[in-house]
């Protein structure tokens, strides 16, 4: 063969003249002419096999020349042919490949076989892959059925064939088949024929998919196998690794490269790759990054996905990549970051480190916890996922827990909610991960630790006070064994014989061994006194005499230049007894006995076991107060608004509870509140949080799990208050009807501790019966069926001893009624002989006499049982009264002479109570039970009356909205005639005791009991909701009550009342609104958190009209106590939700709060109207604000109220439009500006309106503020502005100029001006501050009851009147809500 094939770079090279002995394609075959081609091209595969593709070359590059217009059929029989003659080639090779025979010119033929195949094979893959990308082969339909159904199989058949293929060049390049060429060297254009194919191939958009992957692999596996392009591959994948990455649309590639890094690396051994490729992506600027956009996406992807590949092959490399921590591309800080968590977790983890790779480990921590710290929230959020990730896998040292929690902690207070997410994420893996302990409180643990301590300081006194060991003298030792050691040094001064002397150098030799180990001389000095003292005088002397010549210099040994018997003896007594110095230093390194070195060293060890118990307990400790800070923060974000936030705070609760952490029951029972949740996927998230806390219990058997379950939720129940047990009765509710297996045994369970069956405290016997209560609202025979055993168990003889047992059982019996149960059909109530009822009334009768405070809340469930399920309660409660009253008269009657007047003032309060408590359920079963059953028969019989004649009458009637209308206002009317003339008919028993409660409510003198007060002034409330006329009559009185009674539960009882009757009658209270809002100024907390929720619930339902009296509420913005301001708070967040509500009071209550005789301070004034002013968002608003502000200027007869109104345009978020108003009102505050209070608000302004102000409103603003300067700094007299500079000029000479100015209030004694002088632009306001002495009130007394009973009640002077007629709604309305 005298030709040589060379792989052309354009496929229509070959057709061109090329070089001497350069294959030339002399034939392209038609299209039409292939198919005939390619069978003779079959035929010479069968018979002459792989090496036929030399004479029908020409064929396969037809088919590639015409691609675009042959069919598709064609190209995938050539396919499949030169995928037969590749495969051919790669099971002949071998053989020939190390066969020594081989002749240049096999040699050649083979070679160019191998490059024409490969390079036939490689192009049609490209065509096919680049038909099979097209998006009309993709998606668009056939325009028939078999067209589209061809289309599909096609693309389908190219899926397959296409991992065939790859394979097929596996098998051939995996071959040495460098061999082929001339020194081995392969061209350059064959490299990349085989690698544009695969370049190609990853351009498929899904080539990241699952189902792609044996095509991924047979890519990585094709460029990493062959050693053909191994060589190579470095240069490839660091040139096109970046064209891939950079090009937007093939991101996908990140992961697949860093797959494919990370086999070439591992499998193959081409470990330089990681390298080159990490430098290049470090050697990126950080502007280039900036710029680059996807292309940083790609590169942090890819590193991301090759640290967890491999990652210990990248850190040699990591200096590289942290230079990228410092640069502004927040997206690779991220990988970073990804790729040092990757490292620590997988590589630089456990304890058997060496100090080289903890150096690094602790360097990487480093890096991580600065970037906790990054300005980025992005960065902060992936960093605290790494740390999630590197605890989770126990790869944090236990030296960096309390730094690194203490981090998280910190991180709640993030203002990215990302952020927050993570940390509280990273908390709870902190915690389910920890190594200290399963139950973390530090209240446990506080005991425990105190006992070690102190077991460790005994430890220490106990070595430090041993009794010392008798110490003899050093001088006398010496002298004991002076003689005896005086003889030693002369026998060693004596000749000897030869024998004697090689024994004696023997023995030398070793002292020289032992003195050589010494460092000094002072240590030699040591080593001949220990020898000394146990006695070895011959090791010593010998020592002694050879100490001189290695230590010349020595003072210790300086007279033994001179040897003799002498000179020894005084060196050594001089070593031995030394001065008091050096006699303690030589005591000290004597060698202790065996006995008594082991027994220190067994002190020791127990002192330092004991070091490192109490080392433990002080970081298990400091861990679980950190948890417990952790809770008190995330508790608070179970009520924020984001509802993935909320969703990690429950799942942290449960963990944290799950741990038996302290106060985690406080998270739990904190967002029981939730499952009323709107939002469904928090309320699920709360259910669900419940079901694995408490409803899915752990046991053997049935039976114990639902003993589990019960225990659970009694301690849940245990001090619950009243909201919390309504919330736990939804999920308990939930659970029961939900047909769960442990239902029937988790009832009986209950009955058990109920009756007492099981022995068990009161607390969990009152959980149980509320429990089964909650469960009657799924399944009403679960008490329906057990009322005996519910009346003898707690409301029988025994009742009087537990009455708060006998209350729950009563509100347990509630849940079985239809007010509870809301049922539509007919009423079910109890014959009033029924044993319930006789239980009940005998139990309040009895208690009326008794004193007990847990009475008065059994009284009013039972009283409210009685009404919602007994015939004729009315008929029951009247013998009630008068059975109560009788035995309170009986007790009185019996006292006699000795009778305790405090127990008889408690009895009548409790009469009084119950009175009250009557009256009030007699109106609800008027106005609900009465009403509904009316409403209920009336539409019975007119379902029965009703005919087919009327029924076309009625469609019209409901079309119009009149069905009913008529019957249902002749019901109210018949109800509030009930109402308004015989529930205080004479002959109605509460119409007597109506007299005794305005008499005790008026004379607080005389009745001075404050539980008798306290009964009357609710029972007169209760008594004044029965009718208009009854209200009116006692108004009054209500409202002496509530401004004069000493008592703050008497106050704060006064406000709910008034808030109800404000409800109920708003015509009668609506003069009377100011003394409502003049308790917000209370001097008691209780109150004012009593007075801003009233008036927040009437405000925001619409009954109260919004006036000028807010700016009280404002004022608890700033109050002491936390729970007052967050309700004030409340209430302006869901005032602001009203349309324009707090833009139209803004400025009555500016004008109220700057009021000279307030008081209030700059700091606070401020406090309470940046808070306000946040509510501003509309740029219409604003641009209103700011002129109604300006105005006010005018009116302004103080400084502080010229600064509060600058500070108050200074809080406004000021656009254009705004700043162009202010500039527009000029002279409103322009005299003002001397003030420094005025001037530096408004030039705060400017400062803030120039960031990111264009440049011509930049302009007008820097304009703005070089007059505000001159103004303020020469005064508005010397400063022109420039209209008139304009109209001087215009008008040839200066003019007169007009300045308008404010007047000052004179000086001297000024008369204060009355409420009724202002209008609304007046700043004075008629309220006095709460810090203002109230004037002492004086009751009645006991000897002029008739004359002070008039005294203690308002005036009909100050008595409001009626200014403002409120519409009231109709009573149907009101009876349907």
């Amino acid at each position: 063969m005298s030709w040589d094939f060379l792989v052309p770079v354009c496929v229509g090279d070959l057709v061109k003249t090329g070089g001497v002995n350069q294959y030339v394609v002399q034939d392209v075959v038609t299209p039409n002419q292939l198919p005939s081609y390619l069978r003779e091209f079959k035929a010479a595969l069968r018979s002459h096999g792989p090496m036929c593709i030399l004479e029908h070359f020409d064929t396969g590059y037809s088919v590639l020349q015409h691609s675009n217009s042959v069919e598709l059929a064609v190209k995938e029989d050539t396919l499949q042919l030169l995928i037969q003659v590749v495969n051919g080639l790669a099971a002949s090779l071998p053989t020939l490949l190390v066969s020594s025979s081989l002749s240049a010119t096999e040699r050649k033929e083979k070679l160019n076989a191998v490059k024409m195949s490969i390079f036939l094979l490689c192009k049609l893959t490209e065509s096919l892959e680049s038909y099979s990308c097209r998006p009309s082969f993709v998606t668009a339909p056939g325009k028939s059925g078999k067209k589209g159904k061809a289309g599909g199989e096609g693309l389908q058949q190219w899926d397959s064939e296409r991992e065939t293929v790859l394979q097929a060049l596996v098998q051939l390049l995996q071959l040495d088949i460098c061999s082929l060429w001339s020194l081995s060297l392969v061209e350059e254009e064959f490299v990349s024929c085989v690698t544009c194919c695969c370049y190609k191939l990853l351009e498929n958009p899904t080539i990241s998919h699952v189902k792609s992957k044996p095509t991924r692999d047979c890519i990585i596996h094709l460029l990493g196998v062959s050693p053909v392009i191994q060589h190579t591959l470095l240069f490839w994948v660091c040139n096109n690794i970046y064209n891939f990455i950079l090009l937007q649309h093939f991101e996908q590639l990140s992961s697949v490269f860093a797959q494919a890094v990370s086999v070439w690396a591992k499998e193959y051994g081409v470990r330089a790759i990681i390298g080159e490729v990490i430098r290049e992506i470090g050697q990126k600027s950080s502007d280039e990054l900036v710029r680059e956009g996807s292309g940083v996406k790609a590169f942090a992807s890819f590193l991301s996905e090759l640290s967890t590949l491999v990652p210990e092959i990248m850190i040699p490399n990591i200096s590289v990549l942290i230079t990228h921590l410092e640069g502004e591309s927040h997206t690779m800080r991220v990988a970073v970051c990804e790729v040092l968590g990757e490292i620590l977790v997988q590589v630089l983890c456990g304890d058997d480190l060496d100090e080289s790779s903890k150096a690094d480990r602790d360097r990487f921590f480093d890096t991580l916890q600065e970037h906790l710290h990054d300005t980025h929230a992005h960065v902060r959020a992936r960093v605290l996922q790494v740390y999630t990730r590197i605890v989770n896998s126990k790869a944090l040292p236990l030296c960096r827990y309390s730094e690194v929690m203490e981090l998280a902690v910190g991180r709640l207070m993030d203002k990215s909610i990302n952020a927050v997410k993570s940390a509280i994420q990273l908390l709870a893996a902190f915690i389910a991960q920890n190594p200290y302990s399963c139950k973390l409180s530090s209240t446990d643990l506080k005991k425990p630790l105190e006992k070690e301590v102190a077991k460790l300081r005994e430890l220490k006194e106990k070595l430090q006070g041993k009794a010392p060991v008798a110490v003899i003298k050093a001088s006398e030792l010496w002298a004991a064994m002076e003689p005896e050691l005086l003889i030693t040094v002369r026998a060693e001064l004596e000749p000897t014989s030869e024998a004697e002397k090689e024994q004696q150098e023997d023995r030398e030799d070793g002292d020289v061994g032992e003195e050589n180990e010494a460092e000094d001389d002072r240590a030699t000095a040591v080593k001949i006194a220990q020898y000394l003292r146990v006695n070895k005088y011959r090791n010593a002397v010998r020592l002694c005499m050879r100490a001189h010549s290695c230590f010349p210099e020595s003072k210790i040994f300086a007279s033994l230049s001179t040897l003799t018997a002498e000179t020894v003896i005084d060196t050594l007594a001089l070593i031995f007894k030394g001065s008091g110095e050096d006699n303690v230093e030589l005591s000290q390194n004597l060698p202790p006995t065996p006995q008594r070195e082991s027994a220190k060293e067994g002190e020791d060890e127990e002192i330092k076991k004991q070091e490192m118990l109490v080392q433990y307990l002080r970081d298990t400790e400091t861990f679980a107060l950190q948890v417990e800070r952790a809770i008190s923060v995330i508790n608070t974000m179970l009520y924020w608004k984001t509802t993935s936030v909320v969703q990690e705070a429950v799942q942290f609760c449960v963990t944290v509870c799950e741990f038996s952490v302290a106060n985690s029951v406080s998270g739990v029972r904190k967002m029981l509140p939730l499952v009323w949740s709107t939002d469904m996927t928090v309320k699920d998230a709360v259910i669900q949080a419940y079901r694995r806390l408490y409803l899915n219990p752990r046991g053997d058997t049935i039976r114990m799990k639902a003993h589990t379950l019960v225990d659970s939720l009694s301690e849940l129940m245990v001090d619950a208050s009243l909201g919390t047990i309504q919330c736990l009765e939804e999920i308990v509710q939930e659970f029961f009807g939900s047909g769960n297996n442990l239902q029937s045994t988790v009832v009986q369970v209950l009955w058990e501790r109920f009756t007492g069956k099981r022995e068990t405290s009161g607390l969990h016997r009152r959980a149980a019966v509320l429990l089964l209560g909650m469960a009657a609202r799924a399944e009403s025979e679960v008490v329906l069926s057990n009322l005996d055993t519910l009346c003898s168990v707690a409301l029988g003889e025994k009742v009087t001893d537990d009455f708060l047992l006998a209350r729950d059982t009563v509100t347990t019996i509630c849940n079985i009624t239809d007010h509870v149960r809301q049922s539509k059909g007919a009423p079910f109530r109890l014959p009033q002989d029924h044993q319930l009822f006789s239980c009940l009334t005998q139990a309040i009768a009895e208690g009326v006499v008794m004193e007990d405070h847990y009475w008065q809340s059994f009284m009013e469930q039972a009283v409210r049982l009685i009404y919602f399920l007994a015939e004729s309660p009315d008929q029951l409660c009247s013998r009630l009264l008068q059975r109560s009253a009788r035995l309170l008269l009986d007790q009185i009657a019996e006292g006699g002479e000795i009778n305790n007047d405090a127990v008889n003032c408690v009895c009548l309060a409790q009469l009084l109570s119950l009175c009250g408590c009557v009256a009030f359920w007699q109106v609800s079963y008027l106005e609900r039970s009465v009403s509904s059953e009316l409403r209920r028969r009336r539409g019975e019989r007119e379902e029965k009356e009703k005919g087919p004649s009327t029924k076309a009458k009625s469609a019209m009637e409901e079309e119009l909205g009149l069905i009913g209308a008529s019957a249902e206002d002749t019901e109210a009317e018949l109800i509030r005639k009930i109402c308004e003339t015989e529930l205080l008919a004479e002959e109605n028993l509460l119409c007597a005791f109506l007299p005794l409660l305005v008499k005790v409510c008026s004379s607080p003198g005389r009745y001075s009991h404050p539980q008798l007060t306290t009964a009357a002034c609710l029972a007169l409330s209760q008594y004044m909701m029965i009718s208009p006329s009854v209200c009116e009559e006692n108004i009054r009185l209500m409202f002496t009550v509530l401004e004069r009674s000493t008592l703050p539960v008497v106050r704060a009882n006064a406000i709910i009342a008034l808030g109800d009757l404000t409800v109920r009658f708003p015509n009668i209270l609506e003069p009377w609104t100011q003394n409502l809002y003049a308790r917000l100024s209370d001097e008691v907390p209780s109150v004012r958190r009593t007075a801003v929720t009233v008036l927040t619930q009437l405000v925001l339902k619409d009954v109260l009209k919004v006036k000028g009296q807010v700016s009280e509420v404002a004022v608890l913005l700033i109050d002491p106590e936390p729970h007052i301001t967050s309700l004030a708070l409340n209430f302006f967040n869901e005032l602001a939700s009203k349309d324009n509500a707090i833009y139209n009071l803004l400025p009555d209550i500016i004008s109220r709060l700057s009021d000279p005789e307030r008081g209030m301070s700059a700091d606070d004034f401020n406090t309470i109207m940046k808070q306000l002013f946040s509510y501003i968002t509309k740029e219409r608003q604003t641009e209103s604000l700011v002129e109604k502000l300006c105005q006010r200027f005018r009116t302004a007869k103080t400084e502080r109220q010229w600064c509060d109104l600058a500070m108050s345009l200074s809080l406004l978020s000021m656009c254009e439009r705004g700043f162009k108003r202010l500039h527009e009102c000029w002279e409103c505050y322009s005299d003002k500006l001397t003030e420094p209070g005025v001037y530096e608000p408004l030039l705060s302004i400017t400062a803030k309106l120039r960031r990111g102000a264009k440049l011509q409103f930049k302009a007008q603003i820097e304009e703005f503020e070089k007059r505000l300067s001159a103004v303020h700094t020469r005064g508005l007299e010397n400063v022109e502005s420039p209209e008139m500079e304009e109209e001087n000029q215009k008008g040839g000479g200066p003019t007169e100029k007009t300045v308008v100015r404010t007047p000052l209030p004179p000086r001297g004694r000024q008369t204060k001006p009355s409420v009724s002088s202002h209008g609304d632009d007046s700043f004075v306001t008629p309220q006095k501050s709460r810090r203002s002495k109230k004037p002492v009130i004086t009751f009645s007394s006991d000897e002029d009851e008739e004359e002070d009973e008039q005294d203690a009640v308002m005036a009909e002077s100050e008595t409001p009147k009626v200014t403002t007629p409120i519409a009231r709604t109709s009573r149907r309305t009101r009876l349907r809500n």
